[in-house]
């Protein structure tokens, strides 16, 4: 009854195809109806849950496909490809995403190893990736009373931060809560990479400036990093760059710009490189998506 719950909330609020912000910040609903391909995107440290349809997430040549009855935890900034290949006005796709605000999850992180002992901690590996977790019945009555508020903006003004921390709190708890813990808490170095990373990709970051970031060799930084995120940091960094690249010129941005803007300094081996990864060369990508977007 829960999950219908939720599922008629975001058909009232969003009753047409779109992604919308809430007055909840970090809470946006969605509903598409057109099958999309996957494409390349990045996300950001986030749940998704889907109320109807499935979507679809790939790493680094993993697919991850999920629906009512799982939720995507995504608890690092990662390259991606995702898309909605089922998607119809008969079956759309509906859902809601989460924002998870780093400083808030270490802080409940550490709460939480702080009154269990000890006993929570995941100090001995590295933060998965991605990671699906069942709707138990803690998430399930925390997104519930989160997206409540959304009927009575004095209740959301008053309540929302604690409703986000109860659902933070879910997800900590849940299936996917040793992989969010290892993200958030002690030993969360890989995470921290590439928060930094993120924001200095137009920059040329060695391997060993990595290393140094987080204090560790660059063996041992090598190893973890790929136990974290299936990639090497290098090829991890390509990705990223490509991927932010290719949303740009989605956007319109010209290619060289583009390229520009994520730390290319040729367009020549950018070109190459994006030709490589998406098997066309920037400027025919552009013009097939443009011919895609029309057509839906």
């Amino acid at each position: 009854m829960s999950k219908d719950q939720i599922k008629n909330l975001i058909e009232r609020h969003l009753p047409a195809a779109g992604l919308v912000d809430t007055a909840l910040k970090g809470v946006q609903l969605f509903r598409v109806t057109e099958a999309m391909p996957c494409v390349p995107a990045v996300y950001e440290p986030t749940v998704v849950a889907i109320l109807s349809g499935t979507k679809e997430a790939v790493l680094d040549g993993e697919h991850h496909t999920y629906g009512c009855e799982k939720y995507l935890l995504c608890p690092m900034t990662l390259p991606v490809e995702a898309g909605t290949p089922l998607a119809s006005n008969d079956d759309p796709l509906l859902g809601v995403v989460i924002a998870l605000e780093p400083r808030k999850m270490r802080e409940l992180t550490m709460e939480i190893e702080t009154a269990a002992g000890g006993n929570k901690q995941s100090r001995d590996g590295a933060p998965s990736a991605l990671a699906l977790a069942t709707w138990d019945e803690g998430f399930t009555q925390a997104l519930l009373r989160l997206l409540d508020l959304l009927d009575n903006p004095v209740d959301l003004e008053v309540l929302g931060q604690g409703r986000l921390r109860e659902l933070y709190y879910a997800v900590l708890m849940g299936e996917a809560g040793a992989a969010a813990r290892r993200a958030f808490g002690v030993g969360n170095e890989i995470a921290r990479t590439i928060d930094y990373l993120s924001t200095h990709l137009n920059e040329q970051v060695t391997i060993d400036d990595m290393a140094d970031h987080v204090g560790m060799s660059r063996a041992v930084f090598h190893r973890r990093f790929k136990d974290a995120t299936t990639m090497s940091p290098i090829q991890f960094v390509k990705s990223m760059r490509l991927n932010n690249a290719a949303m740009k010129i989605a956007e319109g941005k010209p290619v060289s710009e583009a390229a520009w803007d994520v730390g290319y300094q040729s367009s020549s081996q950018f070109s190459r490189e994006f030709k490589r990864v998406y098997g066309q060369s920037p400027r025919q990508w552009s013009h097939d998506r443009q011919l895609t977007t029309r057509g839906a």
